[in-house]
């Protein structure tokens, strides 16, 4: 009788805690997923914002087409792959679109005119907030995948994960050293 007892409190301890990892797992799969939403929402703004950006900028720079061109192709890959893309894939198109931005603004500091155009500095400026909110975001996103990743790989949590198909998420990386950082956008 006694050990039936024991018996039985050991196996309600062991589903407790299984019960325990299985939510922690469940709470930080979606703390990914609400980190790869914040991502994606900044990551539409800056795509909103370019357009105007670019109407501002064509007036200037005639002279400045391949510039112009390389920003709205990195813009519609972007575009066509948000869908479907993973981090990884999202991520170098990202880089991408960051890179021709950046050359976008180091040209445009050769343009005076253009560097004292009111509608320009705007649209400077919110470029430069919305990059800030997009590296908050995925630095957010990064923990909450490192968070996950931890605990599917962890031991006993490991255990549970596998039988209920929890997987490691991907990182949201920039492939290139120079796509890592934010453009410079300010002409002090």
């Amino acid at each position: 009788m006694e050990l039936g007892l024991i018996l039985l409190v050991i196996i309600i301890a062991v589903a407790g805690y299984a019960i325990v990892i299985y939510n922690g797992l469940v709470k930080n799969r979606q703390l990914v997923e609400e980190g790869w939403s914040g991502i994606d929402v900044q990551l539409k703004r800056r795509w909103d914002l370019i357009p105007n950006l670019m109407e501002t900028v064509k007036g200037y720079m005639t002279h400045e087409r391949e510039t112009l061109d390389a920003v709205t192709s990195a813009r519609a890959a972007v575009q066509q792959a948000s869908g479907d893309a993973g981090p990884a894939e999202r991520g170098r198109l990202e880089g991408l679109l960051s890179g021709a931005l950046g050359k976008l603004i180091a040209v445009a500091e050769a343009y005076p005119d253009l560097k004292a155009n009111t509608t320009f500095l705007e649209f400077q400026d919110a470029l430069r907030t919305v990059e800030d909110e997009i590296q908050l975001a995925r630095r957010y996103y990064n923990g909450a995948v490192r968070n996950l990743n931890v605990q599917v790989e962890s031991f006993p949590s490991n255990i549970v994960a596998n039988a209920f198909s929890f997987t490691k998420a991907e990182y949201f990386e920039l492939e290139n050293e120079v796509e890592r950082s934010v453009p410079n956008v300010s002409f002090s």
